[in-house]
């Protein structure tokens, strides 16, 4: 029976471990994770009847592979989606927060934009086309839609998204579907006239598309019903300490395995090996037999992140600014402010604060304020506080506060980033039975990261395939010291 070993419990190795165990039965599948529970960034936390997420509070539900990984694992009936009200987003610009206008009428009169931006952006069909090789974000939105426009709308949507400067991140690799569009259109305006032929449309003008989603208990139900349904395949508290590769790699593994992995508390045979962390956490472990790899994987960094939730009573909250009524709202950089904005959790989604309290969550740091991760959880609160003061013209104490640090936050996809990628796929075929996953490389999203579960999958039971392993055979999975075989825990 062929081993594969997935390094990393986050959504993405989990995505993978369910997948292969349903498409290769005969796979013996084990998910080793570094910290005592899966999920990575995706932490729901019940802290004093305030529902804290660490990570991303939802997906969006027009995620075909997501919907059929939550149908598969039962959880349908436990989604959650956000109130209409969160359709209501804005941005703090020159001391005041504006509503992002979701309809051609509401665009004209907001002041989020001049006179002249507006019709700036109304040029959009007569832009020049697009240079030759990879273009950043910014670069992409002043050229189609004016300066204006791109370094506030765009801009602000960039950080709130990625936690990234716009200046520095690749169209092609953050926003695929958007340089598809001017690829097969020639331009946006043409692309969502042909778009609306095609669908009715569902959202207005500055919608994400799609309604943000999340469960009763938090995104981490998602987390617990993967691990369940991995049914002792997943081992936690066993940080990889080493890889390494056995023989030459050559047309066939060798009958113990072609890789040796080792966690802090034992040595696991495998045939195949998918790394699902960070690209710099894959790196090192790469580098001793493969440091050109290593090198190209070096190239793909992070940006810290820092999360401050915030509870209110909710009385107090009202009388002192009125009640939050929306999504929250985002910060384009260069307004004075240090945070990149707050999401409105009470109002996005019901019961994520107790009786009478609302909550928020406000992130601060990115790629162009990397040193706010180290700093205090007291200077922290500070900072956040006198910059909703400023923006919500918030003066009121909260009566909670939880601080949660990411040293390791969003991967940024710069410049080259595709690129970079073909280079990594050509040096992989050098190194039989080893993949790569996880947000590092083909979207940085939830919905991202399941989408790519079934490739990635396929690709490792097609290699055992090749190598002449059983992959289909049902057979009992080896008993190395993993979780055993349980119900989801959903706090039903």
């Amino acid at each position: 029976m062929s081993r594969a070993v997935i390094v990393g419990g986050g959504i993405a190795g989990l995505s993978i471990g369910h997948a292969l165990k349903r498409q290769s039965p005969g796979v013996d599948v084990v998910v080793l994770e570094a910290q005592a529970s899966t999920g990575g960034n995706i932490r729901s936390m019940d802290l004093q009847g305030y529902l804290c997420e660490s990570g991303p509070d939802g997906f969006l539900d027009n995620a075909p592979a997501t919907l059929e990984l939550v149908e598969e694992l039962g959880l349908s009936k436990r989604l959650l989606p956000s109130n209409p009200s969160a359709r209501r987003r804005f941005i703090f610009l020159d001391g005041k927060l504006h509503e992002v206008p979701l309809t051609p009428g509401g665009f004209l009169r907001t002041r989020l934009l001049s006179r002249r931006g507006k019709l700036r952006i109304a040029a959009e069909p007569f832009a020049r086309a697009r240079p030759a090789g990879d273009e950043t974000i910014h670069e992409f939105a002043a050229r189609r839609i004016g300066p204006e426009a791109a370094e506030i709308l765009v801009g602000s949507m960039v950080s709130g998204i990625f936690g990234g400067d716009a200046h520095q991140l690749s169209l092609r690799a953050c926003f695929p579907k958007m340089w598809e569009m001017e690829s097969e259109h020639g331009g946006l305006v043409r692309a969502m006239i042909a778009r609306r032929k095609r669908t009715a449309p569902r959202d207005g003008i500055g919608s994400p598309g799609g309604t943000l989603t999340s469960f009763a208990a938090g995104m981490e139900d998602l987390v617990r019903a993967l691990t369940a349904s991995l049914c002792g395949s997943v081992r936690t508290n066993s940080p990889v300490i080493a890889v390494r590769r056995r023989g030459s790699g050559g047309p066939r593994p060798v009958a113990a395995g072609a890789f040796q992995v080792q966690s802090s508390t034992r040595t696991i045979e495998a045939d195949a090996v998918v790394l699902t962390g960070a690209a710099d956490a894959s790196s090192a472990l790469i580098r001793p037999f493969d440091p050109a790899l290593a090198a190209l994987l070096d190239t793909i960094g992070t940006a810290p992140l820092v999360v401050v939730c915030l509870g209110y009573d909710e009385a107090a909250l009202t009388a002192d600014r009125g009640a939050l009524n929306g999504f929250g709202f985002l910060v384009p950089r260069g307004q004075g402010i240090r945070i990149l904005g707050a999401l409105w959790e009470s109002s996005i989604y019901n019961g994520r604060a107790p009786a009478a309290r609302a909550l928020m969550r406000v992130m601060v740091g990115g790629a162009t304020d990397r040193s706010a991760v180290e700093m205090s959880d007291s200077d922290l609160i500070s900072a956040v506080r006198s910059d909703l003061q400023r923006t919500m013209r918030l003066g009121l104490t909260p009566v909670f506060a939880h601080v949660i640090r990411h040293h390791r936050g969003i991967p940024q996809y710069t410049v080259g980033h595709t690129d970079r990628l073909a280079r990594i796929e050509a040096r992989l075929t050098q190194q039989p039975g080893l993949f790569l996953a996880g947000n590092s490389y083909r979207g940085v999203s939830i919905n991202a990261c399941i989408a790519d579960a079934p490739h990635v999958a396929a690709e490792v039971a097609n290699y055992l395939r090749s190598m002449g392993w059983r992959t289909s055979a049902p057979s009992a999975f080896a008993r190395i010291g993993r979780l055993p075989c349980q119900e989801p825990h959903l706090n039903l």
